[in-house]
């Protein structure tokens, strides 16, 4: 295992998943990516913009540099990628552009009307991943 990538949202499950891929990336000596994803509003309006008001690019880049400093502190250093898009879709493509070996994400539990939906973004990076995926609960 040479790459993983971690995607991280500043929630207690994402701040799970960093952990453990800190774990992996030591115990490997792999290369540590982490990503935060901007989500683009799907339905926006024109005079909207495609960008969610509440959860702004630089407050990501911002989650960025806090997983930074966790990262660090265990003596490891991970290249920071925050990137806009849809989330699963932008995990999976930071992986594939980086020829990730594993995929480390977070998950809570969703209700029923999320599930049916497909707001499972873990769900979702498995379902599109061309490499493993570790799912941290």
């Amino acid at each position: 295992m040479k790459t993983i990538i971690v995607g991280y949202d500043d929630t207690e499950p994402s701040k799970r998943a960093l952990e453990r891929a800190v774990e992996l990336a030591k115990a490997f000596d792999a290369k540590l990516l982490v990503t935060s994803v901007a989500p683009i509003m799907e339905g926006a309006g024109r005079s909207m913009g495609p960008l969610d008001p509440t959860d702004m690019p630089e407050k990501h880049r911002a989650e960025l540099q806090e997983a930074a400093a966790t990262i660090e502190a265990a003596g490891l250093k991970a290249d920071l990628v925050p990137v806009t898009g849809h989330p699963a879709e932008a995990i999976v493509y930071v992986a594939q552009e980086n020829a990730a070996d594993l995929i480390v994400v977070g998950t809570r539990e969703l209700g029923f009307v999320q599930r049916m939906l497909g707001q499972s973004t873990s769900e979702a990076v498995a379902h599109r991943a061309r490499c493993d995926v570790l799912i941290v609960h």
